[in-house]
C-alpha cells in the first residue's frame, strides 16, 4: 500500500441509486493510497445505500456518517459519484447541497463523476468553471454557467470532473494529485 495520502480524509457523499463502480473503485484506490474514506449520506449511520450497475440493483453499502453530522473541516476532499438517481435524490436534501457548497467555499478538492456534477449546480459551484459529465447533463451545466467539455477528466482549480466509469483511472489520478498538492 502506498502512503501518498496517509493523512488525508475523504468524504464520499451518496445515496440510493449510486453507480456502484463510481463509488467502489475511487474508494479502493484512495484507501490503497493511504487515505481514510467515509461514506456520507442523507441516510442515518448504519442504514444502507443501494448501489446499481447501470439499471440493475447491486451491492448495498453501509452509511458511515449522516450528512447532518458531517463537516467539511473534517475532510480534505469530497467525492460525488454518479448514477442517475443518486444525485437527483441528493438535490432534494438541503443539508447535502449545503455540505457540497461548504466544500467549495473552503476551496477543497471536489471530484464528481458521471451524473455527480448535477449536484454542483444546486451548490452554485459551476458558474465560470470548465466541467465534464455524462453527456446528458451538458445542457444543464451550460445553463448554470459552466463551460462543458467532452474529456475523460477536467480539472478547474479544485474541481475535478469525469464523464463515465471508463474514466475512473484518470479521475482517480487527478484526485490523488489534488490531495497531494493540498
Amino acid at each position: 500500500m502506498s502512503k501518498a495520502l496517509q493523512d488525508k480524509r475523504v468524504a464520499v457523499l451518496m445515496t440510493d441509486g449510486v453507480e456502484q463502480v463510481e463509488y467502489s473503485e475511487p474508494r479502493r484506490f484512495l484507501e490503497q493510497e493511504g487515505a481514510r474514506v467515509t461514506l456520507v449520506s442523507p441516510k442515518t449511520r448504519g442504514e444502507h445505500v443501494q448501489g446499481f450497475q447501470h439499471l440493475q440493483p447491486s451491492t448495498r453499502f453501509i452509511v458511515e456518517m449522516d450528512v447532518r453530522d458531517a463537516r467539511p473541516a473534517d475532510f480534505d476532499a469530497l467525492v460525488l459519484p454518479g448514477g442517475v438517481a443518486n444525485p437527483d435524490q441528493l438535490r432534494l436534501h438541503p443539508e447535502a447541497i449545503t455540505f457540497i457548497r461548504e466544500f467549495g467555499r473552503e476551496n477543497k478538492p471536489i471530484a464528481a463523476i458521471c451524473h455527480g456534477p448535477w449536484t454542483l449546480i444546486d451548490a452554485d459551484l459551476v458558474k465560470g468553471k470548465q466541467i465534464t459529465s455524462w453527456p446528458s447533463l451538458q445542457v444543464d451545466l451550460r445553463n448554470a454557467g459552466a463551460e462543458w467539455r467532452d474529456e475523460e477528466v477536467v480539472v478547474d482549480g479544485k474541481l475535478i470532473t469525469s464523464r463515465k466509469p471508463d474514466d475512473i483511472p484518470a479521475f482517480n489520478q487527478a484526485l490523488k494529485q489534488a490531495l497531494v498538492d493540498a
